[in-house]
Parts: structure tokens; C-alpha cells; sequence
């Protein structure tokens, strides 16, 4: 008896075949059965049924994530098959590029069938579901903060070299960028960053691995601008703060002032009736070093800081380097879970295998619990500080994730999708109930107008539901630091009588961070309150990039007219702004939509070269007409 395949029954019931044999499997029909044919009757049952599920059967699951590709492949077709459909949208898309949803949903209704999105895959595969024994009390990570000059590296060594764990290894240290010590038998594992701006730019890429900040005040210098940045980047980092005052063996040591002062930025120590813990210290002689770290255990211990070490493995990195001999290297923190040598990994969009592991004494280990340093051998690549660590079940995918990684860093990069809070958009984002807090960060020229500033725009009337919150003030020019404080927090940069530096002025660029500089006060705080209250629009500036003359029309098939066009200057760019002029009168304004030259789609083109221009569904060319591309920038008010 002749045998009816499954293609049989996917083309009688237009569907792919991927979507028979889903239904097959849920029907109960063994594999092999599918596969080798149906007998007629076992065939006209499933038609039958399948009849019955035709909704089901005309609806393709798909990731929310999918390429040209892949599409083909759930459509079975051939990926030139859609590549062509996009065509006719006036779209050039390459294989593997991802599409937006709106599109594939159109071109899988083209098709017949319905488009059904699944849900987002958890950021990590476990190896293995082990068994929890549930949260064990885990060692506090804390990070020493404070001016450049004031004993923070002075602290770190004494900590370091008089309370290293298993001192008997030989008592060799290497740098990995933590490190962990041993008190009354507890541990406390140290971050030893450059400074708070590194501090602050890994929470910026969403990692937050602090527990408590140790802020270094001189006791013969007291709180300077560094100190106030560095107190500024804690509290935003929202983390528990105790204050060391260090070189108390100095003859001009003052604690008593440092303390005052303390008081002055909002910290008020426990002898003054506060709840901040002040701890005075010499890193010379070691004096107060042991109270410091029993006040770090008991505010870990009021805390109750806790991690699973049998769940899915999850850590952060907290440096890295290429390292001569060994390749990419990484100094890992453990938060959750435990990572063993031998593991598959995924870093942020890296790939690897755990080839070995290392503490911070260059000591061999097989396996790293939470609050862990430890340094990793085995990864394809040089990750980024800040960069999130899991464990997957195979090499394969941990492969597939960083590659879906890179490509949706390259979408995000392209679509530019970062959503910066900007004073134009307050109104917007507060209605929308997307703004509960606007951070700010403010530079004066001198300390007498910050404070009037400061003062202006703590009585300013904010909406209900939204606080406004100076995370930082200081005199100086705007520089890196106030920038990255500004990404971590999603805030906005406001300067009165000072300059933006170089570099802070190119970051705050890329990221699209809102900086301000004004030189009159009440111009400032007008513009804050209008913002608030929706009044303020942005400012652009049209730019001209080039003209075109048109010198021949055609008409395509499928109602779509081309502009035969000569560049008489500057350039033409595909999906920029344009306007189309017949003498004086503007005959059109709309976009350039596609540019072809020698048959190739291409994004621009410049003066001397001949071109056809689409302007979407305009079709009026005629000969002699003027095509000026220009584009809409917004301009610093």
C-alpha cells in the first residue's frame, strides 16, 4: 500500500512540514513512522485532526530574535525567498541580520500562517539541576574609596600582608584585582579598583558587586573634592559606607574636623548620634586596622549577606588582561553558584572553557564559591570589566549565546535603543511613569554658586510620584568621573561657568549623556523647572548634505517610480530628510527611501556620480527637478 509522507500532507494543508510533524508528535504518532510515511487511513485521521488544530497549525513559534535565516528555515524557503519580499518593502537586509517583529510578521502572514513569539530565554543554562540546600552565609566584597593621596593603597598593603589567607603558601601576592583576608576566622574578600570612577563604571554596565564601601579620609588633609566624588559614587551605588579616617599618626592629624566635615556632606558618625561607623586608623602603624575589619563583619553580619553555592553559577569580572603565554585572562567573582575547572562559560558576548583557576596568591584551585576571587584561564577573549559570568550546559552553547550576544550588541548599536534621560524628555518620561528619580550632577566655578544652585533646586517643585536627587556637586570642570556617575545613575550633567574636559565631553557623546552649561544661574533653573513642568523643546538645526538633479523617470513594476538623478553636490543619503523643489516651490518633503547606483543598493552617494532615487510613494517626478537631502540636528541651547 503506498505510503503518504508528511510533505504530502504539508502541501495539502499549505503548512510547512516542521508544523505536521509537531502535531504528529502530539498525537502520538512515533517518529519513525512519520518519517519512513503514513499508511492512507493513519494519514486521512491525522488530516483530520489536524483540520480540527488548523489554528494551531498555521501558527510558527518563533524566538524573539530571528534572522532572515532562520526565517527561511521554519518558512522552508530559501532565505532569497524573503530577502526579496523585504525588496519590495525597499529593504536590503543581509542573511543574518536580525529583523524587527512588525516584518516578520508580515511576511509569515504572506505565507499564509501567523507569527506566535516565544519567551525570552533565561540569561543562563545551568549544567546540571542540582538540588539547592538552600543560602549559607557568604563573605562580605567591599571596596576601599577616597582620594588618590590619602592611604587607600597604604591600607590595602597592611590589610593584605598582615591578614592574607594560607600566609604559609609561600606568602606570594599577585595582583588579580581582589583579594581575600582572614579575621577570627571569617573572610572578607577586598575589590581593589583604581578608583571610584572604575567603581562606578562597572555598576554602568550593570554589575553591582559591593556590599560596603570603606571611605579613606586623611586625618591630616580632610574631606577634598576626590573624597567628595568618591562619597557621591557610594551613595548612589546605594551600598552601607564606613568611613576610616587614616594617618592619625601624623603630628597635623585632626579627626575631630574630618568628622565635622563629614557631618557638613550628610554622614553623621555613631558618637554624634548617626548611624555611620568612623573608624581612625594608621596603614603606618596598624593602628585601628583590626577594629576596621571587625566593623566590616558586623555590618556584613547585620546585613545577613547569603548565596546558594549549588545554584546556577553566576559571577562578574573585575578585570582582565591578555596575558604573554597564557592568552585571555579574568579575575572572576563569584556571587551565586560555584565555579569549577573544567566548566563551560559565556562572559558577557565571550565564549570559553575553564582551563584552570587561580587565587590571589597564584595557589591552583578546582573550584570558586560565592565571594570568591579567582583568576580564569580558558576564554576566547579579553572581556570588559563589569561583564557578566554564567555557566552553560555545553561548548556549543556557550558558543550559540555570545554569538546571539554580539549580534543583538550590533543591533542595540545600530538602532541606538539606550534611552537617555534628557531635559526635553522629562515631561514625557515622568507621564509616562518611566522617571522616579532624577539623578543630577552638578559642577560649578566655585563653591558659593554651587551652594545657591544646590539650594534652588532642592526648594524647586517636582511633580508627585518623582524626587529630584543632587547624586553629586562639586567645583571644577565636568570630567570623566561625573560622566560615568552620570551613565550608572541615568542622570544628567548640569555646569554653570565651567567647561566639559576633552574626554569626558567624547564619552558623554557616545553615551548620549545630557550635559548642560550655562553661565547665568537663573537661565539654569529655568530650564529645569520648564522641563519639568513639559515646557521645554529641543532645538534643531536643518543640515545640508548635498542636491541632486533629476534627468530621467522610471516606472517600475509593482507602482514603484525612480528618479534618474545626477549629484551636483555634497552627497545623498538613504533615509535622511529631503525636499523635492520645482523652480522655487517645494513640490515634496519626505525621505530619500533607497539610492541605486549601477544596480547596487548603496547608502550614499556623492557629487559627480548618477543615481536612482525613490522617495517612497511619490511618484510626480520630472526632469529638471532639485532633490535637497538635508538632515535635523539637535543643537545645545
Amino acid at each position: 500500500m503506498a505510503k503518504v509522507t508528511v510533505q504530502q500532507i504539508a502541501k495539502e494543508l499549505s503548512v510547512p512540514t516542521g508544523q505536521v510533524i509537531r502535531i504528529l508528535r502530539d498525537l502520538g504518532v512515533p517518529e519513525n513512522e512519520a518519517k519512513s510515511g503514513l499508511d492512507k487511513q493513519t494519514a486521512e485521521t491525522v488530516k483530520s485532526m489536524a483540520q480540527e488544530l488548523e489554528e494551531e497549525l498555521r501558527t510558527l513559534l518563533l524566538p524573539p530574535q530571528i534572522s532572515v535565516r532562520e526565517l527561511a528555515q521554519a518558512l522552508e524557503c530559501a532565505p532569497t525567498a524573503i530577502q526579496k519580499k523585504l525588496m519590495e518593502q525597499n529593504m536590503l537586509v543581509g542573511v543574518t541580520q536580525k529583523l524587527e517583529k512588525e516584518i516578520v510578521e508580515s511576511i509569515v502572514e504572506e505565507f499564509g500562517l501567523k507569527a506566535r513569539w516565544e519567551e525570552p530565554s533565561k540569561p543562563q543554562e545551568p549544567v546540571a539541576k542540582i538540588k539547592s540546600i538552600g543560602s549559607a552565609i557568604r563573605p562580605p566584597v567591599v571596596t576601599i574609596l577616597g582620594h588618590v593621596d590619602h592611604g587607600k593603597t597604604s591600607l590595602l598593603d597592611y590589610i593584605r600582608n598582615s591578614k592574607v589567607v594560607d600566609k604559609e603558601f609561600g606568602g606570594i601576592t599577585q595582583h588579580i584585582g581582589a583579594y581575600q583576608v582572614e579575621v577570627e576566622g571569617k573572610l572578607i574578600t577586598f575589590i581593589d579598583t583604581p578608583g571610584h570612577a572604575a567603581f562606578t563604571a562597572m555598576r554602568a554596565r550593570g554589575a553591582q558587586v559591593t556590599d560596603i564601601a570603606v571611605l579613606v579620609v586623611a586625618a591630616d588633609d580632610g574631606m577634598m573634592p576626590q573624597t567628595v566624588e568618591a562619597l557621591n559614587h557610594a551613595k548612589s551605588a546605594n551600598v552601607p559606607i564606613i568611613v576610616a579616617i587614616n594617618k592619625i599618626d601624623k603630628p597635623q592629624a585632626n579627626p575631630t574636623r574630618v568628622k565635622t566635615q563629614l557631618v557638613e556632606h550628610e554622614l553623621m558618625p555613631e558618637e554624634y548620634g548617626g548611624d555611620v561607623i568612623v573608624v581612625e586608623v594608621s596603614a603606618h602603624t596598624g593602628e585601628g586596622i583590626d577594629k576596621l575589619l571587625e566593623m566590616i563583619l558586623l555590618v556584613a553580619e547585620i546585613a545577613e549577606l547569603k548565596a546558594d553555592p549549588n545554584a546556577p553559577f553566576v559571577g562578574t569580572v573585575i578585570e582582565a588582561k591578555m596575558s604573554v603565554g597564557r592568552g585571555p585572562v579574568a579575575t572572576v567573582l563569584a556571587q551565586q553558584g560555584t565555579l569549577r575547572v573544567g566548566d563551560n562559560v559565556v562572559v558577557g558576548a565571550i565564549s570559553g572553557r575553564v582551563r584552570a583557576m587561580f587565587d590571589h596568591q597564584g595557589k591552583p584551585i578546582d573550584k570558586a564559591g560565592p565571594s570568591t576571587p579567582v583568576e580564569v584561564n580558558g576564554l576566547r577573549e579579553v572581556p570588559v570589566a563589569g561583564d557578566r559570568v554564567e555557566v552553560v550546559s555545553d561548548e556549543g552553547t556557550a558558543k550559540r549565546i555570545a554569538e546571539e550576544r554580539k549580534e543583538q550588541a550590533k543591533d542595540q548599536a545600530k538602532s541606538s535603543q539606550t534611552r537617555r534621560v534628557k531635559l526635553e524628555d522629562l515631561k514625557k518620561l515622568i507621564q509616562a511613569g518611566e522617571l522616579k528619580d532624577l539623578n543630577i550632577i552638578l559642577k560649578a566655578d566655585v563653591s558659593g554658586s554651587m551652594e545657591a544652585i544646590r539650594d534652588s533646586l532642592a526648594k524647586m517643585e517636582v511633580p508627585d510620584g518623582v524626587q529630584m536627587r543632587l547624586i553629586h556637586s562639586g567645583v571644577g570642570n565636568i570630567n570623566e568621573s561625573d560622566i560615568t556617575l552620570a551613565i550608572a545613575s541615568n542622570g544628567l550633567v548640569l555646569g554653570f561657568n565651567v567647561k566639559i574636559e576633552t574626554n569626558a565631553h567624547q564619552i558623554a557623546k557616545a553615551e548620549k549623556i545630557d550635559v548642560r552649561t550655562y553661565n547665568i544661574i537663573y537661565v539654569l533653573l529655568d530650564e529645569v523647572q520648564r522641563a519639568l513642568k513639559g515646557l521645554l523643546e529641543p532645538v534643531y538645526e536643518e543640515v545640508h548634505l548635498g542636491t541632486a538633479e533629476v534627468r530621467a523617470v522610471f516606472k517600475l513594476s509593482r507602482g514603484i517610480t525612480v528618479a534618474g538623478c545626477y549629484v551636483l553636490e555634497g552627497k545623498i543619503v538613504r533615509n535622511a530628510l529631503a525636499r523635492l523643489k520645482r523652480g522655487q516651490e517645494v513640490a515634496h518633503d519626505g525621505k530619500v527611501t533607497s539610492i541605486r547606483h549601477i544596480k547596487e543598493d548603496v547608502r550614499e552617494i556623492a557629487a559627480g556620480y548618477e543615481c536612482g532615487i525613490n522617495m517612497g510613494d511619490f511618484t510626480a517626478f520630472k526632469e529638471g527637478d532639485k532633490i535637497e537631502c538635508y538632515d535635523e540636528r539637535e543643537v545645545e541651547r
